[in-house]
Parts: C-alpha cells; sequence; structure tokens
C-alpha cells in the first residue's frame, strides 16, 4: 500500500506538473493569439488610415488674421482701389476681401499625383496658374495662365520659378506672389489635385476638346500615369483613338492638360489647360442645379479653397451668368525669353515686367496707361539683372 500510496503521490505530483506546463502553454498560445490580433488591428488601422489620408477632406481654407501685406497686396494698390470707390476691407472674423466690382481669384493646379487633399496645403509646385478675373457687373470672365517656370519673387525677396512659391508655403505665399509681382488684389483662391479634375469633369458628363495628332500619342501615355497614381485599374484607361473635336472623359481630359512635349512646349499646355477649364465652364452650364451641386460634393473633398460652399454653390447656381470672354498668358510672347539660370535651370524670363503688367491690367480691367507700382518696378529690375548674362546662353 505504501508503494501503491508512492506511486499515487508520484502520479500526483506528475498530474501536477503537466497541469502546470498545461497552463503555461495555453497563456502563451494566448498571449501569441492576442499578439496577432494587435498585429491584424495595426495592419488594418494602417490601412484604414491610408485609405483616409486619400480621401480626406474638404479643406476649407482659414484666412483669418491675414493682412493685406500678408497677401502680398501692395499699398499702392489698395490706394488704387480706394481711388476707385473700392477698398480691401477686413471683416470682423478677420477675413480680408475686396469690394470692387472685379472678382479676382487664383487658381492652383498641384503637380503632386495623388489623391490627399493634405497633399494640397504644401510640399508641391502648382503645375497650373491661372487667374480668373469676373466682372461682377457683367458677367463677363477673363482667364489668364502665369507660366509656371516664370522667373519672379516667390517671397521673402526670393526669386525663383513662379511655381515654387506654392511648394515653399501653400496657396497664401502663392498668392502673395502673384499680387506683389502683378500689383493684383487676390484674396481667394481654389486648388485642385488630378483627382478632382477627373471626378468633376465625368460628374459632367465629359468635354468636347479638339485633339490633334501630335497630342494623341502623349494624351494616352500620359492617361497610364495619372490613372497609376489615382490607384485605378487599367480597365478605367480607355484610349483616344482618333484625332478631332471629340468627347473626352475625365482621365483623357486630365492628361490632354499635362501634355508638353508638342510645339509650343509650356506655353500650349498652358492653353490647353484654359480650354478644359472653358470646355468645363460650358458643359456645367447645360447641367441643372441638381448635377452641379452633386458635382460640388463629389469634388470638394479634393479640393483646398478659400471660398465656403455657400459661396462656390451660389457661384455655380448662377454661372449661366458668367461668359469667358477671353483668355491669354503672361509673361506676353512679345514681352518673354527663356534663360537657365545657375540653381533655377530653365526659366521663362519677362524681359520687362513692367510692361508685362501694364499689358495685363489693361486686359484684365480696361485699365490704360496704367503706371506699375513701385514693388513692381524693383521686381523688374532685380530680374532683368539675374538673368541679362544668361539670356541667349
Amino acid at each position: 500500500m505504501a508503494g501503491r500510496k508512492t506511486g499515487n503521490e508520484g502520479g500526483t505530483i506528475r498530474s501536477g506538473a503537466e497541469k502546470a506546463r498545461a497552463r503555461n502553454k495555453r497563456k502563451l498560445i494566448l498571449f501569441v493569439f492576442e499578439l496577432l490580433v494587435i498585429v491584424v488591428m495595426i495592419v488594418i488601422l494602417y490601412f484604414v488610415m491610408r485609405e483616409t489620408e486619400e480621401t480626406e477632406g474638404p479643406i476649407y481654407a482659414s484666412t483669418q488674421d491675414l493682412t493685406p501685406a500678408d497677401l502680398g497686396i501692395s499699398e499702392q494698390v489698395q490706394e488704387r482701389l480706394r481711388e476707385q470707390g473700392g477698398a480691401i476691407q477686413t471683416s470682423e472674423d478677420g477675413t480680408v476681401t475686396t469690394s470692387t466690382k472685379y472678382l479676382n481669384l487664383a487658381f492652383f493646379g498641384i503637380d503632386a499625383l495623388s489623391t490627399k487633399s493634405s497633399d494640397l496645403l504644401s510640399g508641391y509646385r502648382s503645375d497650373s496658374i491661372m487667374i480668373a478675373s469676373i466682372n461682377t457687373e457683367t458677367g463677363e470672365v477673363k482667364l489668364v495662365s502665369v507660366y509656371r517656370d516664370t522667373y519672379l519673387n516667390i517671397g521673402n525677396n526670393t526669386y525663383n520659378k513662379c511655381n515654387s512659391a506654392y511648394a515653399k508655403g501653400g496657396a497664401v505665399q502663392a498668392v502673395s506672389m502673384l499680387n506683389s509681382n502683378l500689383d493684383l488684389d487676390i484674396t481667394n483662391w481654389v486648388a485642385v489635385s488630378y483627382k478632382a479634375l477627373v471626378t468633376a469633369i465625368n460628374d459632367l458628363g465629359g468635354v468636347y476638346i479638339d485633339v490633334d495628332s501630335a497630342e494623341l500619342e502623349h494624351i494616352n501615355n500620359y492617361q497610364i500615369s495619372i490613372a497609376q497614381a489615382m490607384k485605378l485599374n487599367e480597365s478605367s484607361i480607355t484610349p483616344v483613338s482618333t484625332t478631332g473635336y471629340q468627347l473626352l472623359n475625365g482621365l483623357q481630359a486630365a492628361a490632354y492638360c499635362r501634355i508638353r512635349y508638342t510645339a509650343g512646349d509650356d506655353y500650349k499646355r498652358a492653353e490647353r489647360q484654359r480650354e478644359v477649364v472653358k470646355a468645363m465652364t460650358d458643359q456645367a452650364k447645360s447641367r441643372d442645379f441638381t448635377t452641379l451641386s452633386n458635382t460640388f460634393t463629389d469634388v470638394i473633398n479634393y479640393t483646398y479653397t478659400s471660398l465656403d460652399s455657400d459661396t462656390i454653390l451660389a457661384l455655380l447656381k448662377n454661372i449661366t451668368k458668367y461668359t469667358i470672354v477671353d483668355e491669354n498668358g503672361i509673361p506676353q510672347e512679345s514681352m518673354r525669353t527663356g534663360a537657365k539660370l545657375p540653381a533655377k535651370g530653365d526659366c521663362v524670363i519677362p524681359k520687362n515686367l513692367e510692361q508685362n503688367v501694364v499689358w495685363l491690367h489693361a486686359f484684365l480691367f480696361g485699365e490704360e496707361n496704367y503706371v506699375p507700382s513701385s514693388t513692381v518696378k524693383s521686381y523688374s529690375s532685380k530680374i532683368a539683372s539675374d538673368a541679362s548674362a544668361y539670356i541667349g546662353n
């Protein structure tokens, strides 16, 4: 019995050890399982956050606490506005606005081939820079492209290609660059990604564009790069197979906007961008307000703007009242040249910035014999000095 008892005791001891090992094993398995769950949750969270970044928005800019000086609006421009019966106003919430018959807006197409709205804040250059001047009394609209490689004062007395202003300081610095170099009073802007452009055109039912033989190859190549950036399947790409006046979808039209390797180079590309804007306006004017408001809802997530939604919707509701009557680019062909500047690369050089500003004010506002501000005159002298040794080399 003693032997049996010892055996039972030995068995009891072995059973206890086995139970302990079993408990430890279960704890280890549970720990590993919990660890795997955590890892899986982290992975899921990563993809959720990444997708959230891709669709975050809308981003409305706060213009509170901005002064006219912050936006590059010189004292001379402000004085000129007062003489014309207008003024730069600061509302109770600190927002800077202008009270003239002209509503001047800056449009920026950002070169980030991404769908993240946060990329519109800064860090990327503005591939497209366009000024829209709306005569609020007549509804006439004029468009002016500012060629992205134009050598200008981009802020803080630094001279470079003007599209770098957006990369350095976002929309505020880019608007300030336009105002200070061109004697303008822009206080509002709209910055968009390729996602916004593609979505808007698709929602409007496409745009009618005349595609020539030189553009045909490039439009299809650019479709591929834009689709990849937007994480679209290859099936979303519809090659443009013929030349001529035709209906382009959003991806095709966005690709058309990027073409620069044809006769006319970047000047022609800016012209194409204005052509697409005009085509979009024509399509929008033929659509009902429900379609336009739905388009706004779809696009705003990929937009960074200083305009509130009520203002944008009001403009859309009255879009038939507005007509694009003319369009052009600056610097003007007869008043520009090219030069490869040290550390800057190939730049568009205003031969005389003052003369270009005189032309711009006559074109946009009908101001004959405009006298540029002292700011523009000093910028003009600096640009000529910096570039003179490199022009023609």
